[in-house]
């Protein structure tokens, strides 16, 4: 299958699934999405981030929000709203983020969160799309001379309450007869100050938390990555209250609006001049020129070219965030599904 091909599939998908939700009796429609009423009528959609972790969400010299998680805010508050500001960060500890989320305090969640089965089940709430894979890594000084995780029997980890981090590492402590001791803190800002300072011999977390932990040390070329890895995949990504399925359906468009752009080669510099005319139907598609997509999802017809005019492609913010303008972290397992990686549209058949 060639590219082009490959490229009006998947744009072609988008078109179809967007019908498919028009002609469903069951969906939702937006105008009943409590949550999109809300960020409409507020003028602003309130965003629940890291408290702060380079390449995911922190602030800069500035004041200024920035990273991969922030971007995918953006991006809603665009769609909906019209403008990329329109939106109110609020930075959430690993502790409380899923209580506020639950409470309505916030309209989104997108705080570098895995997917899991009891977060979707038990705590009822929705997954919409990834925007991140990984895996739980380790960090250790050089000094300890380790070289494989089996060898931190007996070592103190930095690590963050209420995540899945602290039961993997429980679970690999049985599996292999072996005890790797935690330091626990509510904020990774804490966790990172506490590893520099020597309070404990590394830090673990998602590899894309590890790379930024380690940019923040005094003295980054001390550390060193342990090439293995626990608890399997993790799929990061966004969490929405249960029951508003219009709402969900609007942040998982999002992000697949980012990665459409990247997939027809839309870029923040080019979407203007590409959005005039174009002969392509997916093309016409994707920029509102044909069809009625963006009402499907409660929104005008140009939200996805407000995307990527303002945001840019997926391919664009992960190079800004995580990528060689960023921490340096290779794309891997976030590359396009064709590139090797795992991002890519659902089918449908």
């Amino acid at each position: 299958m060639t590219g082009i091909v490959k490229r009006a599939a998947m744009i072609g998908a988008l078109a179809a699934a967007l019908l498919g939700f028009a002609g469903s009796a069951r969906a939702q429609a937006p105008a009943d999405s409590p949550t999109l009423k809300a960020v409409k009528g507020r003028g602003q959609l309130v965003c629940g981030v890291d408290t702060g972790i380079p390449g995911y969400a922190y602030q800069d010299a500035g004041g200024t929000w920035q990273g991969l998680d922030v971007a995918w805010c953006r991006a809603i508050a665009d769609a909906v709203l019209g403008a990329p500001d329109k939106v109110k960060f609020i930075g959430t500890t690993s502790k409380e983020r899923f209580s506020v989320l639950k409470s309505g305090e916030i309209d989104v969640l997108i705080r570098d969160s895995e997917y899991s089965f009891i977060r979707n089940t038990q705590l009822g709430l929705d997954e919409p799309a990834v925007n991140f894979y990984t895996g739980q890594t380790f960090m250790v000084r050089k000094s300890l001379n380790v070289a494989h995780l089996p060898e931190l029997n007996g070592a103190t980890i930095c690590v963050l309450t209420g995540t899945t981090l602290e039961t993997n590492i429980a679970d690999y402590n049985r599996a292999h007869n072996i005890k790797i001791n935690t330091l626990l803190f509510e904020r990774p800002e804490e966790a990172f100050a506490a590893a520099d300072a020597g309070r404990c011999d590394g830090y673990t977390d998602d590899g894309g938390s590890v790379a930024a932990a380690r940019s923040t040390m005094k003295r980054p070329g001390d550390w060193m990555f342990l090439p293995e890895t626990i608890g399997g995949l993790e799929p990061l990504g966004a969490f929405t209250r249960q029951g508003d399925e219009a709402w969900t359906r609007l942040v998982k468009w999002v992000h697949f609006a980012m990665l459409e752009a990247e997939i027809l080669g839309i870029t923040r510099a080019d979407a203007m001049d590409r959005a005039k005319d174009p002969k392509d139907p997916d093309l016409r598609r994707f920029f509102g020129l044909d069809g009625d997509f963006g009402k499907l999802l409660g929104v005008d017809n140009q939200w996805a070219l407000r995307i990527a005019r303002d945001i840019g492609n997926y391919g664009e913010v992960y190079e800004a965030t995580f990528g060689g303008s960023g921490l340096g972290l290779p794309r891997g397992m976030n590359n396009l599904f064709d590139h090797g990686g795992l991002q890519a549209l659902p089918t449908w058949h």
